[in-house]
């Protein structure tokens, strides 16, 4: 520490107390988009302080989500119709292992309900334990409140989750997740709607790569309220897997 970092009566200045870590440049995440245009600005932005590398998968949005994309400084791929958050999670996961720089892959909602710093630290969990995979979590702690219905929602996919895949997990259909990339190598989603949050983990459990969860918040907002998934949809991700 050079003598630029006191002050005249030798006391440590806030810039030198203060370690701004460099944005990860090996680390890519990947947003499946899909009418999203009033909020996807501020998540790419929130990201790019972070990450180097956002892409959003816009998967046939009709209101400019990928032009807010775009000028918030992501990365866009495009389908020309809506396929489903499956179809634009493996467009990706596939774009992203397209380039040599690739360490990670993080999955990540566009609606605002992840937060980044949960992303970040899920990263640095899997490089500093040498893990391949990482879930994020709401039910590890109690900082996330979904509401007693969803909550019994989530806790019976996570029971036909956990029959279906032979992992144990808490939370089977938490977006945010962390994949090394030969993790990532192993996922190859057939599933494009919903019912994909099943297969990734059936995917990712037989790949026999080290993994664990990991303790995250998600921020319900009355927008992200109106825009989840409702009893009937979570119904019809139960028949899909048993019917598949």
């Amino acid at each position: 520490m050079s003598d630029a970092d006191f002050d005249a009566r030798g006391q440590q200045t806030t810039q030198s107390r203060t370690t701004i870590s460099p944005r990860d440049d090996r680390t890519w995440i990947v947003v499946p988009l899909y009418n999203e245009a009033t909020v996807i600005a501020d998540v790419v932005t929130g990201l790019l302080e972070r990450f180097v590398h956002v892409v959003c998968v816009d998967d046939g949005s009709s209101d400019g989500s990928a032009e807010a994309a775009q000028r918030a400084g992501a990365q866009v791929v495009r389908h020309p119709v809506n396929l489903g958050q499956g179809a634009a999670l493996q467009t990706g996961i596939d774009f992203a292992l397209a380039h040599d720089d690739v360490e990670f892959i993080v999955t990540f909602d566009a609606d605002g309900q992840h937060r980044v710093e949960d992303a970040v630290a899920m990263v640095q969990e899997a490089r500093r334990e040498g893990l391949a995979i990482v879930f994020g979590s709401r039910f590890l702690d109690d900082r996330t409140d979904p509401g007693l219905v969803k909550k019994i929602i989530l806790k019976t996919v996570v029971v036909v989750s956990n029959l279906t895949t032979g992992l144990r997990l808490s939370d089977a259909h938490n977006g945010l997740r962390v994949m090394r990339v030969d993790a990532a190598r192993k996922v190859d989603l057939q599933q494009d709607r919903m019912a994909h949050a099943t297969e990734i983990v059936l995917q990712l459990g037989r790949s026999g790569l080290p993994w664990k969860e990991f303790p995250v918040q998600l921020l319900y907002t009355d927008y992200s309220k109106a825009k989840g998934q409702s009893v009937l949809n979570a119904v019809n991700i139960l028949v899909d897997l048993v019917v598949r």
